[in-house]
């Protein structure tokens, strides 16, 4: 006969949601009741399982004195130098042996001490609740020696009533945490797993009469314009606003005229909420949402969500935000047209909401919940589908419902985030309908909507949308009436996203799609003094995803990546067009019309124009040379004007002439300072006329040099040496770029992952064969073939140089040998200069980098920059810092010039350097500057978890001639 002893540490295995913990209620950031914050310095020990230690550290009196101390809010693994073990990152594989409920014996276990004393005016009546915001993954709590219980579900609160328990002085709170338990299988997030109690820790004064839970109901009738208000209460009170003049008892409605709530005009009512013992501040915002005519509005109106997902981090502390950093974030998504986050893949820290509500953002509160891991068995086993895990996850939806539902900005729920499907989701949508019937209900795994009020896909590719959005997608009956958003899309892992302004293309053009969610915010890169920032495999893991943890718009110092700046530009509330050019492919924008006109739409769901201000500047070769303000109506969503541009201030014949209209905040707002850019257009006029290079000097052979006008060349090889005193280097076709991570694709696209299918072509390695050097009456022709190893595939270039005496004119011919299935990644020149050169010039896009696909951003102007401030940090180092339609470019005392134009690119490295850095410490600049000068580039596409770049932005083989002129600077 075998039996299992029943331990002590059963409780990490139960599925239960946890015991002693009060019910969830309603969070709010203060009262006038007292609050004793307990963050800090915390003792703590780490013990390897569960089981290593006994309880006797809980006990009062015990001698601790030893411990180190450790940061509450804090995860021990990013504290004590390493002493107290390592991050671990997966996206979906449980770091673990998958045995529902059963974690390993080897189970880091964080015993934590604090010592307290209660104020000296801390109240005698009463009682006392202790909160704990957020611990991962299990937790259990003692009180002078008092167990008074354990719970998980680690990023929602729990509370404990401990008024009873408390003394004058010498408090101790111990707390024991455990890495891995039962609810570690529905919490597998793709993020670091850190344990720790990484969110606040308060003792709260309950006085007599004091608020327990209560609910905020403020809708808003557009039709009337009127705000309906009542606030239930479990304690008996009053609710008083004073701006509406509204005193009346909990419980009761009132309706009175309002402006209402919402992301664009964030209008909140501060009010109170007063029972006998206390009062609450409220902020409330009325506005009413619904699922009508097949689409989600809130008061009467559709939305358009340009999200974003956000997971909560710092390079430094993890999970551990504190609340300028979430004012941060929330800035910085304003200030970047962003007006939407869904908060994967849990709720966030409650201030964050508020934060929300404050500025204005519509937010999905997803549950924290996901078992993305059963995927590896077919789902076998799964919590979701399995009724001993139902009361877990109906704990996990109330704790978020109860605790978020007085958020304005929370306009819908979401079940959280693959985990399958099956009962217990069921389960928990029908709570959280019978308990809040004013929010819709997300999930992106009911493919039948069966539970949600909400069609929800993630990185369906832009054909699919638009089939989507025409109603040709089939699905239940059901899920054709609704509406469909991207929950996740655009996945910004390292160069990228690319194509995201195709698909805001389609999110305009059909109504059912209602926008979606980049994937997603910040690089969870770890700061480290070895790498910069670490990711997945550098502590050491098992198992591990490497760089895929690094997939945000901002880097993990929250610096913009530009793919948030192309984000931004793609989004803006603003548009502004004239008619459509007429000038070549390379410039296919909106110019202004011949009568100097210029159309202004309002793109905003909600706002007028009233709060921009609209100005014009002229560019002439991309100088400004005057600039003006533009008078537009402050129109109504959805409205347009056209607008009369002044007359061209000079006679730009000869020139390219361009207008370009900026649309920038009129005053300071809550969010960005006067003058801040929310949106523009650059409108061409007229296309400059190219500078041809007459064949005018005859190439001179002597008996080890070429010359021809300023240059110098190889007699033997025809490789260019110098340009009158610039010494030139290994200047040669180029087609190989170090892979972006969307290069690199995901593992389940094999077949599409062009990075690995190139590098197993040869491109990384290509040989350049010399045909012929031929020296003509007028040019110097250089003939060569370009292939890679032990294919039959090739490139027959020829470079053919002339030169007017002053000024080199090299034009490159490429024809394709062989059967090429594949694009390439760039199509150009490379060559290096001495690594002195230093500041660079150009006239063309910027002031960032910009590929075929990620270029809506990218301003036509004159920038100037140093070779490192060219580069973009990309936590995994990749191909980056491209420059877009360059017309000329200057750097290192050379000047180059375009046919009409080109991509320029130049480092302190080879692409082979980067190509082989696996962190940005091992770049080593080195003793040369290496340019890039390129005729085409691939673009960049999502494809690291999501489509690859359509098929206008791929690079084909096929045969292409490109010219570029090159002068000696002489001013340098």
């Amino acid at each position: 006969m075998s039996f299992r002893t029943t331990t002590a540490i059963d409780y990490v295995e139960d599925v239960s949601p946890g015991s002693g913990a009060l019910p969830p209620r309603a969070w709010y950031a203060r009262s006038d009741a007292m609050s004793l914050s307990l963050n800090g310095s915390w003792r703590l020990r780490v013990s390897a399982t569960a089981d290593a230690e006994d309880d006797s550290f809980a006990e009062e009196g015990y001698d601790a004195g030893d411990w180190p101390e450790v940061t509450v809010p804090g995860h021990w693994v990013l504290q004590g130098g390493g002493s107290f073990g390592s991050p671990v990152y997966t996206n979906h594989l449980y770091p673990f042996p998958v045995d529902p409920p059963r974690v390993p014996t080897e189970n880091p276990t964080g015993d934590h001490l604090r010592f307290f004393d209660l104020p000296a005016d801390w109240p005698s009546d009463g009682g006392a609740v202790l909160r704990f915001d957020g611990v991962e993954s299990c937790a259990r709590v003692w009180l002078n020696g008092t167990d008074i219980g354990e719970f998980k579900g680690s990023r929602l609160p729990h509370e404990f009533a401990v008024g009873h328990l408390l003394k004058p002085g010498g408090n101790v709170l111990a707390v024991r945490v455990h890495q891995w338990s039962a609810g570690s299988y529905l919490e597998d997030q793709d993020q670091w797993w850190l344990p720790g109690i990484f969110r606040d820790v308060t003792l709260l004064h309950r006085p007599a009469g004091g608020v327990l839970d209560f609910f905020v109901h403020a809708s808003y009738d557009h039709g009337a314009r009127e705000g309906t208000l009542r606030v239930d209460s479990d304690v008996d009170g009053r609710v008083v606003v004073p701006a509406l003049d509204i005193d009346v008892a909990t419980g009761e409605s009132v309706t009175v005229p309002v402006r209402p709530w919402t992301a664009e005009t964030p209008r909140l009512y501060d009010g109170e909420l007063v029972t006998e013992g206390e009062r609450v501040p409220l902020r409330i915002g009325f506005r009413t949402v619904q699922l009508a005519d097949g689409l989600i509005k809130v008061n009467g109106k559709p939305l358009l969500f340009k999200g974003v997902n956000r997971h909560e981090w710092h390079p430094e502390q993890g999970r551990a935000l504190d609340l300028e950093t979430m004012r941060a974030d929330v800035l910085l998504m304003k200030r970047h047209n962003i007006n939407a986050v869904r908060t994967s893949h849990y709720p966030p820290h409650p201030a964050f909401l508020d934060l929300c509500d404050e500025y204005g953002l519509w937010v999905v509160d997803e549950c924290d919940l996901e078992t993305h891991g059963f995927t590896e068995q077919a789902w076998r086993d799964n919590p979701v589908d399995d009724d001993r895990w139902t009361p877990a996850l109906l704990d996990r939806a109330a704790r978020m419902v109860e605790r978020d539902k007085n958020h304005p900005s929370v306009v819908v729920w979401s079940l959280g985030n693959e985990a399958g499907t099956g009962r217990g989701l069921t389960a928990m949508a029908e709570w959280i309908r019978g308990r809040d019937g004013s929010r819709l209900i997300h999930y992106e795994g009911d493919i039948n909507c069966r539970d949600t009020d909400v069609y929800s896909r993630m990185y369906a590719d832009h054909a699919e949308v638009e089939r989507i959005g025409r109603g040709r997608d089939g699905g239940s009956h059901r899920r054709r009436r609704l509406p469909f958003i991207l929950c996740e899309y655009g996945h910004a892992m390292g160069n990228g996203p690319g194509g995201i302004a195709d698909y805001q293309r389609l999110f305009e053009s059909y109504d059912r799609i209602q926008g979606g969610f980049i994937w997603e915010w910040i690089d969870h890169g770890v700061k480290d003094e070895r790498y910069g920032f670490a990711y997945g495999g550098d502590f050491g893991e098992e198992l591990h995803d490497g760089n895929f943890v690094c997939d945000g718009l901002i880097f993990p110092d929250r610096t913009p990546s530009p793919g948030l700046v192309e984000y931004k530009k793609v989004i803006e509330p603003v548009r502004i067009e004239g008619w459509e050019s007429p000038l070549p492919e390379r410039r296919r924008e909106l110019a202004g019309g011949a009568d100097g006109t210029v159309r202004v739409t309002n793109a905003y769901d909600f706002a007028d124009l009233s709060e921009l201000a609209f100005e014009w500047s002229y560019q002439v070769d991309g100088e400004t040379v005057e600039t003006g303000a533009l008078p537009v109506p402050a129109l109504a969503p959805g409205e347009s004007a056209e607008v009369k541009l002044p007359a061209p201030p000079v006679d730009g014949r000869g020139a390219e002439t361009q207008w370009t209209v900026r649309a920038v905040l009129a005053a300071e707002t809550a969010w960005a300072p006067r003058g801040h850019l929310v949106a523009w257009a650059q409108l061409p006029v007229n296309e400059g006329s190219s500078d041809r290079v007459p064949q005018s000097d005859a190439p001179v052979l002597g008996e080890r040099r070429i010359t021809l006008g300023p240059a110098a060349f190889d007699a033997r090889t025809g490789a260019l040496r110098t340009i009158g005193g610039v010494d030139v280097t290994g200047l040669r076709l180029d087609v190989w770029r170090a892979p972006t991570d969307n290069d690199n694709g995901a593992h389940w696209q094999p077949d599409q992952r062009h990075g690995p299918l190139w590098r197993k072509l040869g491109l990384h390695r290509m040989r350049h064969r010399l045909d012929a050097v031929e020296v003509g009456d007028d040019a110097l022709t250089v003939r060569t073939r370009v292939a890679p190893a032990a294919r039959e595939v090739g490139l027959r270039t020829a470079y053919r140089w002339t030169s007017d005496g002053t000024r080199l004119r090299l034009t490159v011919s490429v024809a394709p040998e062989g059967d090429w299935t594949l694009p390439l990644p760039r199509l150009g020149i490379r060559l290096g200069l001495a690594g002195s050169a230093d500041r660079v010039r150009w006239f063309g896009g910027g002031p960032g980098e910009g590929y075929p696909d990620t270029k809506s951003a990218s301003m036509l102007g004159r920038w100037e920059s140093t070779v490192d401030e060219l580069q973009t940090p990309y936590v995994r180092p990749q191909e980056n810092g491209a420059r877009p339609d360059v017309r000329w470019a200057e750097i290192g005392g050379l000047r180059v010039e375009g046919d009409p134009s080109f991509w320029f690119t130049a480092r302190r490295w080879t692409t082979e350097h980067l190509d082989a850095a696996e962190h940005l410490t091992d770049l080593v600049p080195g003793d040369t500057v290496w340019v890039n000068l390129d005729h085409g580039q691939q673009g960049i596409g999502s494809q690291s978890c999501g489509p690859g770049a359509l098929p206008q932005y791929q690079l084909r083989a096929a045969p292409a001639e490109f010219s570029f002129v090159f002068s000696e600077l002489h001013d340098r």
